[in-house]
Order: C-alpha cells, then sequence, then structure tokens
C-alpha cells in the first residue's frame, strides 16, 4: 500500500512538471474590473469612484487597465461618462490606460480622450450572439473590420489584437465547435492579408462561461495547430465556476495573456441570460500564478485592497476568493522561524 502511494504522488508530481515546463515564467494581465464592471452595475457609479478605483489599479504592478468602454449609453448607461473618467485619470507612467469600442463611432470617441488606443478588431463564433451584441451578422462584422482597419492605416493606428468572442460555447445558439472557431479567425486573417498585415496576438473569448477544461483545451490546441506562431490571450468569465480552471489548461498551453477582473466585477450585459459572471477575477488569478511559480508583476496584498474597495464603491458583496482568505504571505513570513 506504501508503494502504491508513493508511486501515485511521484507520478502526480511528475505529471505537474510536465504541465509546469509548458507554463510561462510570466504572464501579462489586462484588468477589464472598471470597464466590465461598472457597466454592468444597475445603480448609478460615481465618476469620482471610478477614477479612484482605476488609480489604485495602476498601483499595484498592473500595467494594463481597461478604464472604459465608448458604447451607446441607452444601452450602457453605466459608460455615459466615458469621457469624463478618461479626462480625469491621473495617469502612472508605464501604464496603459485603454478602453472597449465596438464600432468606428466608438473609436472615434476614444480618440478625443487621452486614454491609449490601438486598433482592435473583433469578431463572434456565434451568429446570434454577434448580432445581439453590436447589431450585426458575421458578413457584415467583416464589412466593418475592414472599415476599421483602413481608419487605423489612415490615423496611423497600430492593429495590436483581434478577439473572437463566444469561441466556446452560446446561450443563444449553444456548443460552438472549434471548427466554427478557426474559420471565424480564417476570416480575419485573410481579411489582414489584403493590407499585408499581421496579427499581434489572438484573444479567445469564453463570453458567457461555457468552456470547461477539455473544451478549453480543444479549442486551443485547434488554434495553434493552424497558426503555430500566433499569440494567444484568454478572456474567460467565470459564469458556472470553471474560470481558473480554464486559465490553468492555458497556462499549460503556453498561454501569456490573461484578461481579468478585480474582485470577479462584472458581467455581459448581452449574453443571453441573468447570471452572466465577469471575467476570472484578477486576484485569484495573480494568487495562483505565483504560488505556481509564475510572475505576474503584481502586489496582491495591494490588488486585495482595490477589490475591498470596489465591493464599497458597488455596495454588494462581490464573487472574488482572495479578497476574503487573504494571500499567504503573512503565514510565510510568521513560519520562517520554526
Amino acid at each position: 500500500m506504501a508503494n502504491t502511494t508513493l508511486s501515485l504522488i511521484f507520478d502526480t508530481d511528475s505529471h505537474f512538471l510536465q504541465i509546469m515546463n509548458h507554463c510561462p515564467k510570466a504572464i501579462h494581465i489586462h484588468e477589464e474590473g472598471p470597464r466590465e464592471g461598472f457597466q454592468i452595475e444597475p445603480g448609478p457609479i460615481a465618476t469620482a469612484d471610478k477614477v479612484k478605483f482605476i488609480e489604485a489599479l495602476a498601483n499595484t504592478g498592473l500595467k494594463e487597465v481597461q478604464a472604459v468602454s465608448f458604447v451607446n449609453p441607452k444601452r450602457v448607461p453605466g459608460m455615459a461618462d466615458a469621457e469624463e473618467v478618461a479626462r480625469l485619470i491621473r495617469r502612472k507612467e508605464g501604464v496603459r490606460y485603454t478602453s472597449v469600442w465596438l464600432n468606428l463611432k466608438g473609436l472615434e470617441r476614444a480618440m478625443q480622450t487621452p486614454l491609449d488606443v490601438y486598433g482592435r478588431l473583433q469578431i463572434s463564433a456565434s451568429e446570434s450572439f454577434s448580432i445581439k451584441n453590436t447589431g450585426k451578422n458575421t458578413q457584415d462584422t467583416l464589412i466593418e473590420q475592414r472599415q476599421i482597419i483602413e481608419f487605423c492605416m489612415e490615423k496611423n493606428l497600430s492593429i495590436d489584437s483581434a478577439i473572437v468572442m463566444t469561441a466556446f460555447g452560446c446561450n443563444i445558439e449553444g456548443e460552438i465547435k472549434e471548427e466554427k472557431v478557426t474559420q471565424q479567425i480564417n476570416l480575419l486573417m485573410n481579411l489582414l492579408k489584403e493590407y499585408d498585415m499581421r496579427l499581434p496576438y489572438l484573444r479567445l473569448a469564453d463570453t458567457v462561461g461555457w468552456a470547461n477544461p477539455r473544451s478549453m483545451d480543444r479549442v486551443i490546441s485547434s488554434v495553434q495547430d493552424k497558426w503555430p506562431e500566433l499569440s494567444l490571450g484568454l478572456h474567460l468569465h467565470d459564469t458556472r465556476g470553471t474560470g481558473l480552471a480554464n486559465a490553468v489548461v492555458g497556462l499549460s498551453k503556453g498561454i501569456e495573456h490573461f484578461d481579468s477582473s478585480c474582485a470577479g466585477l462584472g458581467g455581459c450585459p448581452f449574453a443571453g441570460h441573468k447570471g452572466a459572471a465577469g471575467n476570472i477575477c484578477t486576484e485569484d488569478l495573480v494568487f495562483l500564478c505565483e504560488e505556481m511559480g509564475i510572475s505576474t508583476g503584481v502586489d496582491l496584498d495591494a490588488l486585495i485592497e482595490c477589490a475591498h474597495m470596489a465591493e464599497g464603491i458597488v455596495g454588494h458583496a462581490l464573487p472574488g476568493k482572495v479578497m476574503r482568505g487573504g494571500s499567504l504571505s503573512k503565514y510565510k513570513n510568521h513560519t520562517q522561524g520554526f
């Protein structure tokens, strides 16, 4: 029995080391809490509170904070003060302050602010979600992406990334096959080729929380097999509690870019159901990675303070775990003398 137990432990450790061999040494976190979180809150959030939260996040070591979205305020009233928020942020050197926009009108609004603006392309694996989210099917989306590329060329804006939404499933259309995901990516790639452009990196989005570790592995593998040179990122919603498990699969596939949301703020207002949880929680992701020996460059204790700040701003409990349990630093320091 003892030999069997030792064998299981050895095999487990050996398998873990194999996983770690494929993990990146460090990851880049794109913090989306201020945008993803405040856009879905039912009550008005004071502009000053949004700015205070964004500035606090920038002081944790995070290098990219998504501050606002430039969208129709009638559809997303929580972002009606986007220009004001952008104007009031006291910027920290070395931090990118980004935004979301869904069309040329939104991009033009973003360019009138002090925020960091880059060209970004998008497509959805689910036609139904695309129509619900942007009012456009795939064909119309591609027409608009062409317009965005030409606008960016005219304004000397670089195309820094693209995102495939509902890459793992959709509450309207159901399961999304990996073949559909690669088909949609191929449409974007062919479009970029027309302009002799290449894509720096691509984000795969589990927009409504359908993914599980198996489907995560399957979709990522299918994309990596077809475009091995393409850098990938993950945008993971934790709607059904599999977000961090899916992140581990992404790490094991060498993925270095992750979107996340402090305290688990947010959700997708066009997901097709009311329980659309936000992105994976930033402090939970930081804790996971640092404990696995993967550097994030983030001060976890400072980030936990931001999570509590977020909870105070929205006035209700948020789903983050590490903000409750705390980091392990004080316990590790306490035991060093034993």
